[in-house]
């Protein structure tokens, strides 16, 4: 099963007025990281980017100049996507975004039943929060010091370590390593198993007063007591 985790930046927050700017990808073959990634800058017109996204994400007006607009890219997007599922966080906000482009194109937009949102997993996963991107790279241990601020490949690639932790894909995929081959699978049944040995036993924790409780249930209880099989006969 192929999908692409993505994610989008943005002019601002009404995806009937503003326009996508930024969007990437990594691709995922059944939650293994392929190290294929989509990476595209868009020239959103003449719709400005906001103070607050520009705080968020930083691409300014004069960087989106030269870049193409949504029309010259949307070739190469669907065809990186094809008939994968698409994966984004929060993704009624990156799809709102994404349908929108394409309505504005004559296009049909992405059904609902090819999303799949990983704030919505998160949720039923952690109910008590905190699952912002930032948190769940805390919660699973995935090193995310280097997110001064939002970029779209780069928070791709840290919500694909996310949604691999939260499927427990990660003994299969074993992190996120682009260019390495997938084509060899690791049989975890045939791995053996190494169970080393303690250099001194560990001391007895119970106390003189935990012992003779233990032998008086045991002897209150009487041949039926399930320790008796256990214990050393005198």
């Amino acid at each position: 099963m192929r999908e692409i985790i993505f994610d989008t930046e943005t002019t601002g927050l009404d995806n009937r007025e503003d326009r996508v700017i930024e969007i990437g990808g990594v691709e995922l073959e059944n939650q293994f990281p392929t190290g294929r990634t989509l990476h595209i800058f868009i020239n959103p017109g003449s719709r400005k980017v906001h103070p607050d996204a520009l705080a968020i994400h930083g691409i300014t007006d004069d960087f989106l100049k030269d870049k193409p607009p949504f029309a010259d890219v949307v070739e190469e997007i669907l065809g990186f996507f094809g008939d994968a599922r698409w994966v984004a966080h929060n993704a009624t906000f990156d799809m709102g975004f994404i349908n929108a482009e394409f309505a504005r194109l004559g296009m049909p937009p992405i059904a609902i039943d090819r999303v799949t949102d990983t704030l919505a997993l998160a949720r039923r996963k952690n109910p008590m929060g905190p699952n912002s991107l930032d948190a769940l790279c805390r919660r699973y241990g995935i090193d995310n010091s280097h997110r001064a601020k939002h970029g779209a490949l780069l928070d791709s690639e840290l919500l694909a370590e996310v949604y691999i932790e939260m499927i427990g894909g990660r003994q299969a995929a074993l992190g996120l390593v682009s260019g390495k081959s997938t084509d060899q699978a690791i049989d975890l049944d045939d791995a053996p198993i190494l169970i080393g040995q303690r250099p001194r036993p560990l001391p007895n924790r119970l106390s003189e007063a935990d012992l003779a409780a233990h032998a008086a249930l045991v002897a209150k209880i009487g041949a039926k007591a399930i320790w008796a099989k256990y214990e050393p006969q005198e």
